[in-house]
């Protein structure tokens, strides 16, 4: 029998698999084989329909099976020890980006931080930190309103809920620099969107995204429609 020091077994860290190397979005990372996509382009139909703020957001795996089940011990049963093995797996996702100058985690909102006891989002960037040398800045983003949870949230609803709710610190934190963001699932992008609209807008270079799943993006009927470039 083999063991971890995170609290699970070896087994269950030794069956995380990343996305499999498949074609996908240039810029949101979604496998073109799970995405509304148009013929001849290299970027799925919810990015042709509306560019996202990152310049790209990559992921490790898909938020299902056991990595979906260890992200929720991480997130709702405080085993936050899982976030260095998550983290470690987030490191070499990360080398398929350009290599940033400062780590920023999705901040939450105070009440909803005191109320779950951390930011499993700067947990996992304390991994990364670690594991890489990079600078991490958790104050450089704050959210500055409470926003109702993303999930059962069409892809519309989802932008709408999260539009102007994070703003920079200070200036100074971000202007000029490659700002890697992290979290830890991304569905529509729609958070992400908003913490890089917000930090460029502060001045930043450029803002990738990075986080330990992604889900399968399962679009509103309504949103299928704007995202293969309907009325």
């Amino acid at each position: 029998m083999s063991f971890s020091p995170a609290p699970v077994c070896a087994g269950c860290l030794e069956a995380l698999r990343p996305l499999p190397d498949v074609r996908a979005c240039e810029l949101c990372g979604m496998p073109f084989e799970e995405a509304a996509v148009l013929q001849g382009t290299t970027r799925c139909g919810a990015c042709l329909a509306e560019t996202p703020a990152f310049n790209r957001a990559r992921s490790f795996g898909v938020y299902e099976g056991t990595l979906r089940r260890l992200i929720h011990l991480l997130k709702y049963e405080r085993m936050q020890p899982l976030a260095k093995p998550l983290a470690d797996e987030m490191a070499v996702t990360m080398e398929s980006l350009p290599a940033p100058d400062l780590l920023v985690p999705v901040p939450l909102f105070r009440t909803r931080r005191w109320r779950r006891g951390f930011n499993q989002a700067l947990t996992l960037t304390r991994g990364l930190a670690r594991r890489t040398g990079i600078p991490l800045d958790k104050q450089a983003l704050r959210r500055r309103r409470d926003t109702q949870p993303q999930a059962g949230l069409s892809y519309a609803e989802r932008r709408r809920n999260v539009a102007g709710a994070f703003v920079v610190s200070q200036r100074g934190r971000v202007a000029g620099k490659v700002i890697l963001v992290i979290d830890d699932v991304m569905t529509t992008g729609a958070t992400l969107d908003a913490c890089a609209r917000s930090l460029k807008t502060a001045g930043a270079k450029s803002v990738y995204a990075l986080t330990v799943a992604r889900a399968k993006r399962r679009l509103h009927p309504v949103d299928k429609k704007r995202a293969v470039g309907e009325s």
